[in-house]
């Protein structure tokens, strides 16, 4: 298993604890904020890896919109929540590499 799959476990039961409705927002909250910004970190990083992995990369996007805007009451629920089964969907399935376009800079 990569650590990019390691990783979208672990950041997929982070968002699933976030998106319990008093427990998630008592953490949000209760942080300063700052819980989004430790799941923005975590999933750059996993988007990071899951690219040099050549893995799917749609968890790690949808968990960074999630932290950017999951600061909004019931808009950040629904949001963690999909984040949260997207990114156990892509950690649990076998690596299938995917060809994105080189960059060019």
């Amino acid at each position: 298993m990569s650590y990019s799959r390691i990783l979208k476990w672990i950041s997929g039961i982070f968002e699933l604890v976030l998106a319990v409705p008093i427990v998630g927002g008592a953490i949000v909250m209760g942080t300063g904020y700052s819980a989004l910004g430790f799941m923005l970190v975590l999933h750059a990083v996993t988007l990071i890896l899951s690219l040099r992995n050549q893995e799917a990369i749609y968890g790690s996007v949808w968990g960074v919109l999630t932290s950017l805007l999951g600061w909004i009451p019931f808009v950040g629920w629904a949001l963690h929540l999909i984040a949260a089964i997207l990114l156990m969907i892509s950690g649990s399935k076998k690596t299938k590499r995917y060809h994105y376009p080189p960059n060019q800079l």
